[in-house]
């Protein structure tokens, strides 16, 4: 509390022009300038709200700090609670997306907008631990009137930013926010040392999805016969290349389809994936382009492909089309297509008709000639398919990816026998893998779909591993 009282009087010092008795320390008065070159308001600031309940949830849903949630809630919320104060966790840009911890606390900082929906990034709020600590990317423990803003000197509060594996950019922050008499050194330490747990877990994750990314466009960097090629990452690190070692383990991403300098190897080529990329030198030499067709069509009502990372708006019957070829990489006559959309009665002339339809859609985008060949009629392109993906999961007996997990059923609005046949394969597959494993984070996922809502045994299950003071339990069984 006396050190309360010191800040307060070198803050009015500063503030009004004169000398403070002992300088401010160099990361306050760096985040008291640019705070107030931000015009924020030193005596009645206030953070800005900018996303409503329903944003808010599908700003936390694809967020890449979601699947850490629970290693912060086991690190934090106990000492959160004990020790009167609430964690907060950020987004980049510092807007609060979760916050959790002692309800007296809760209260309080409801009445200062210390909630969900609020960005506390210095522009916004003012000096404080969480905009200050993505401001200079380094721990920071701000306490009692080191707040630019007056209303905030009652509390301290030590966050620590949170970084993605991949690019190694900031992607949010986690703080402890409580009274000024519960300030204590070693907060700042607890948050950095959870931090840096949750960026271990990011990068464990990152492992996995590298090796799944690899072996599932290993074929795309063969094909390229003896030609030097590599995979990256959609961050543009190197996953893969042949020949091993001739290029850095990272280049930076000019955009698809542009030329990049790879020094003394010429120029290279980027071709987008459905994730990441194939760098490819450009040579007169080189093989004939073949496009890169991705067909996301789980959980899509209107399908979209995309043809060298173009968007391709398909009719219900195109996507049919399309998928049913990816499923026979072989070829399929037109009597078989005919089977596979129809049924026994399907006519391969309406088969023709369509597949004329759908050539010419393809045809008319960049790069699209030749990527549905005749005779039988298959996919040139290389293929892309996050339902392929699934399958390869469910047929090799592993927990698919969580994020496929979530994704819903093949073309949910498409009644044709062959799609029919593969989409219950998959939602029986996909569902006996995720209430095997027991992994809390695919059981969740499987219950956001529209089948996994109305899943008895899947809700059951969500009831026994989720604790009662975690958010989801209250969303998926509080009544409506």
């Amino acid at each position: 509390m006396e050190r309360a009282a010191l800040l307060a009087r070198v803050r009015d010092a500063v503030l009004a022009g004169g000398s403070a008795e002992v300088a401010p320390r160099d990361v306050v008065s760096d985040s008291w300038r640019r705070s107030l070159a931000a015009h924020v308001d030193p005596d009645h600031g206030a953070p800005t709200h900018v996303f409503d309940d329903r944003e808010l949830a599908a700003v936390r849903e694809s967020h890449p700090l979601a699947p850490v949630l629970p290693i912060l809630r086991t690190t934090l919320l106990e000492i959160a609670d004990e020790a009167m104060h609430v964690m907060i966790v950020t987004d980049a840009q510092g807007h609060i997306l979760w916050r959790e911890g002692a309800a007296g606390m809760l209260h309080i900082a409801d009445d200062l907008e210390l909630a969900e929906g609020f960005r506390w990034s210095e522009d916004s709020a003012g000096t404080n631990a969480m905009g200050t600590t993505l401001a200079s990317d380094s721990p920071v423990q701000i306490h009692s009137s080191e707040h630019l803003v007056a209303q905030y000197h009652r509390f301290t509060c030590a966050a620590a930013t949170i970084h993605d594996p991949d690019s190694g950019e900031a992607v949010g922050a986690v703080d402890l926010t409580g009274p000024v008499r519960t300030f204590h050194p070693s907060t700042l330490a607890l948050v950095s040392a959870a931090a840096k747990l949750a960026e271990n877990h990011l990068a464990t994750r990152q492992a996995i999805r590298d090796e799944r990314l690899r072996a599932r466009n290993l074929p795309h960097l063969t094909g390229l016969g003896d030609a030097p090629g590599a995979l990256l990452s959609p961050a543009g690190r190197v996953l893969a290349a042949t020949p091993h070692g001739w290029i850095d383990d990272r280049i930076t991403l000019p955009g698809a389809g542009e030329r990049i300098g790879l020094g003394e190897h010429g120029e290279g080529v980027l071709e987008p994936l459905a994730e990441g990329w194939l760098l490819r030198l450009e040579r007169a030499s080189s093989v004939r382009h073949r496009p890169t067709l991705a067909l996301p069509f789980l959980g899509v009502p209107r399908p979209v492909a995309r043809l060298d990372g173009r968007p391709v708006r398909l009719s219900a019957r195109h996507a049919e089309l399309l998928a049913l070829l990816a499923l026979h990489p072989e070829g399929l006559t037109a009597d078989a297509l005919a089977v596979e959309l129809y049924g026994e009665r399907g006519n391969p002339v309406t088969v023709r008709a369509e597949m004329h339809r759908l050539r010419a859609l393809l045809e008319g985008t960049p790069n699209g000639t030749g990527a549905v060949r005749t005779g039988p009629y298959r996919l040139e392109a290389r293929v892309d398919a996050d339902f392929l993906t699934l399958r390869e999961a469910v047929r090799a007996g592993r927990l698919p990816d969580t994020e496929l997990v979530g994704r819903g059923e093949l073309l949910p609005t498409s009644d044709a026998p062959g799609i029919r046949a593969l989409r219950d394969e998959l939602d029986v597959g996909v569902r006996s893998a995720v209430l095997r494993s027991g992994d809390t984070a695919a059981l969740w996922a499987l219950a956001r779909t529209p089948a996994g809502r109305q899943d008895a045994e899947l809700v059951e299950r969500l009831r026994h591993v989720l604790p009662v003071s975690d958010p989801r339990h209250a969303e998926l069984f509080t009544p409506e």
